[in-house]
């Protein structure tokens, strides 16, 4: 569903609505994660963000690896443990463009809003293809974690 309301001058485009019922879990390249992304970047519409939520299992994990965007997150469910950190429901997460995103682990399982941007700084832009929507998951080993 999207809106149609109009500015009036044309020039402002209409937010869009989806609703996280409406679109299918998909394997995450991360051991135990799966996402719902409801909005995500493809060719015609580069700068959309990828914006869903993260469902881990409990056990789920990831390696500390760097990204060249920027994101927030927003704990919604469970507990994680990031760099030491423990981040329970409520807990908001920036990560300035560049960032690393550091050693990840959460024994509840849970779910995480994520809006992952452009870089303001970086103009490095967010990845969907082939992260978020994988067929099968690699080996850990085999994933990049310089990007």
């Amino acid at each position: 569903m999207s809106s149609t309301a109009q500015t009036g001058t044309g020039r402002h485009l209409p937010y869009e609505v989806k609703h996280v019922d409406d679109v299918e879990w998909e394997t995450i390249r991360w051991p135990g994660e799966t996402g719902k992304m409801l909005f995500h970047p493809r060719p015609e519409r580069p700068t959309e963000p990828n914006a869903g939520i993260l469902r881990l299992e409990p056990g789920a994990h990831h390696p500390i690896h760097n990204h060249e965007f920027a994101q927030v997150w927003f704990v919604l469910k469970g507990e994680f443990r990031i760099d030491g950190h423990v981040c329970t429901p409520g807990s908001m997460l920036f990560h300035p463009d560049p960032h690393f995103e550091g050693a990840f682990s959460t024994e509840t399982g849970g779910e995480i809003l994520i809006v992952q941007y452009p870089g303001p700084t970086t103009g490095g832009l967010p990845i969907y293809g082939g992260r978020f929507n994988m067929k099968a998951r690699k080996p850990l080993h085999e994933e990049r974690t310089d990007i």
